[in-house]
Parts: C-alpha cells; sequence; structure tokens
C-alpha cells in the first residue's frame, strides 16, 4: 500500500501522467471533431494536436522546477530532456510522417502495386508535430503542473 501512496504522491510524476493524460483526451476529442468519427487510436498514439509528448516533458519540467527548484539538477535534466523531445517532435519525427504520406501515396498507384505482404500496410503517418502543435502542448503541460503545485500545496 505504500508503494501506491508513494508513486500518487510523487507530484512530479503525477503533473507529467495528467500531461499525458489531459493532451491524448483533447487529442482525441479534436479528431472527432474535425474527422466527425472516434478513432480509439488517438487515445494512445502519437501525432496531431495538442502534442502529448510537450504536455508530458513541460508538465514534468515545471513541477520539478517547483519542488527543487530552478537551479536544481532535476530541474536541468527535466528541461534538456523537454527541449530534445519538442525539437524531435517538430523535427525529425515530423519529417518522417511527410516522408510515409508519400510513400503512402506511391504504394497507391497502379505502376507500383506491390503483391508482397510487407507492403499490403500503410505507413503511420501520424508520428510528428506542427510547432504549433508543440506549443499547444508545452502550455497545456506548464498549466497543469501550476494547477497540481496548488493541489499538492
Amino acid at each position: 500500500m505504500t508503494f501506491w501512496m508513494e508513486l500518487l504522491n510523487n507530484q512530479v510524476l503525477m503533473s507529467a501522467v495528467l500531461g499525458w493524460t489531459v493532451a491524448q483526451g483533447l487529442k482525441t476529442i479534436i479528431d472527432c471533431v474535425l474527422n466527425k468519427g472516434f478513432s480509439p487510436e488517438r487515445l494512445y498514439g502519437s501525432g496531431g494536436m495538442p502534442s502529448s509528448h510537450s504536455a508530458t516533458v513541460c508538465a514534468l519540467a515545471t513541477a520539478a522546477a517547483y519542488r527543487y527548484g530552478l537551479g536544481s539538477g532535476a530541474f536541468a535534466i527535466c528541461f534538456v530532456l523537454a527541449a530534445v523531445v519538442m525539437y524531435d517532435a517538430m523535427g525529425v519525427r515530423r519529417e518522417t510522417g511527410k516522408q510515409a504520406k508519400l510513400l503512402n501515396l506511391i504504394m497507391e498507384q497502379d505502376f507500383f502495386k506491390f503483391d508482397n505482404e510487407l507492403f499490403q500496410k500503410r505507413l503511420k503517418e501520424f508520428v510528428g508535430h506542427t510547432p504549433l502543435q508543440v506549443a499547444a502542448g508545452a502550455v497545456l503541460g506548464i498549466l497543469l503542473a501550476v494547477w497540481m503545485e496548488h493541489l499538492y500545496v
């Protein structure tokens, strides 16, 4: 029982978990509205608005700043992690999604019909984020961590 209580009382961890959970929920709702249908993959998948990766790491860094201070090693680690994750989401992962979209279009052409089982499945296109999606996730994560700070006090 102590294990679970310690885990639930860990403000830094719970802020990060809440950031991911709320972002995924919002992402699912936004996707339902825009595409007029429910896609279960949006509940746990990457890509989309807002970035759950950004919300998670920004909530983590903000909570660490509150808990340990801006001059702490814990905050420094969280801050660098957040910067790398958000940069990657807008860079490498976004480009991967663009390439997947193009390859899916090419594979749908009659000239490139592949019978191989490997090529029957479409490549995942929602893997990265636009700068706006990353910024929205970052703001969401920071606000949730600030809210959590007031709950834990």
